[in-house]
């Protein structure tokens, strides 16, 4: 396995996120199948786990943790806090809160969750509207003096926000979604901010939810639960719009001896050194094929090719519903 940095946090080149293991994608996967998972991403070389306090919601932080127990101190995990959750319920009790007081109650919550120490990066997982970036920047910075946190990260963060709470705490970490029939965060100014800041960029849904890696067309059935029986990007129209980029992927990746999902992901590899995917997937065989990604090259003239065909195919559907963008901070 390749490693990269994440502002001064070292990890592999590829991680892995847990949230498909509890929902979001239909039916949770049994607990020791997820847990196996988990631990065969690591033997293969994984050492960037990414959890959330609202997948779940909690439980995923507890898959999380018992799984890399016994690896604890080779791992680093990312989990992420910013939803006003019930903490005796697990409910959700409206929008978002990070207050500095309930950002403290989370963490240590979180800590016992994933029965570690420290958490290694902390992300804030949605900005705050109510809350200055400030006093977000400097709760955690608190938090980092007192060893609770190792580093600071934003998700879904416009650039100037990411200033602003880069000035109060050095950000590590910006994840937002990013793929190839995603690239909102080349034209907003965040991939730009990053590089300027030395922050790392972690994509997350870098397989576009699943549909980058050639699985999914125009008679898919999801199951009930599965957030993309809501998502405008996978009506059955804008799917069979969107397979020309499939057919891109497997034109590019027949040269390459790359699958689709491999040469996506390797593209996302090659665009910046300091760029980090988190595929998520329940299965075993999902998972080596991803990890194949880090051994496919892309070259100059193979990246000038699929930027040149991507720009001639204009992505059918937003990427989420309007009810989940409103919180992203744009």
């Amino acid at each position: 396995m390749q490693y990269r940095t994440l502002g001064s946090l070292e990890v592999s080149a590829l991680g892995y996120g847990a949230m498909g293991l509890t929902g979001m994608y239909g039916q949770p996967t049994a607990r020791p199948e997820a847990i196996r998972l988990i631990r065969a991403a690591f033997e293969r070389g994984v050492t960037f786990f990414d959890t959330a306090e609202a997948y779940g919601p909690f439980t995923n932080e507890e898959l999380v943790g018992e799984a890399l127990a016994p690896m604890r101190d080779q791992v680093v995990i990312a989990t992420k806090f910013g939803w006003d959750i019930d903490p005796e319920t697990g409910q959700r009790r409206g929008g978002l809160n990070s207050r500095p007081d309930h950002i403290r109650r989370v963490v240590d919550a979180m800590l016992g969750r994933l029965t570690t120490g420290s958490i290694d990066l902390l992300y804030q997982h949605r900005v705050d509207p109510d809350v200055p970036i400030e006093d977000v920047a400097g709760a955690v910075k608190e938090l980092i003096a007192e060893g609770k946190v190792r580093h600071f990260g934003l998700s879904e963060a416009a650039a100037a926000t990411i200033r602003r709470a880069h000035a109060v705490q050095p950000v590590a970490a910006v994840q937002s979604e990013y793929s190839l029939w995603t690239r909102d965060v080349e034209e907003n100014g965040v991939l730009a901010t990053c590089e300027a800041l030395g922050i790392g960029f972690v994509p997350w849904s870098p397989l576009g939810a699943g549909f980058l890696t050639g699985k999914i067309d125009t008679t898919t059935a999801f199951e009930p639960g599965d957030f993309r029986t809501a998502s405008p990007r996978f009506t059955p129209e804008a799917r069979a719009a969107n397979l020309a980029l499939v057919d891109l992927l497997r034109h590019v990746g027949a040269r390459k001896a790359a699958t689709p999902a491999q040469l996506a992901l390797a593209w996302l590899l090659a665009r910046k050194p300091w760029v980090v995917p988190i595929p998520g997937t329940t299965k075993l065989h999902r998972l080596e094929e991803n990890l194949g990604a880090a051994d496919v090259a892309l070259t100059a003239d193979d990246l000038r090719e699929i930027d040149e065909a991507l720009a001639a195919i204009p992505v059918a559907g937003a990427r989420l519903p309007e009810a989940v963008l409103r919180f992203s901070d744009r």
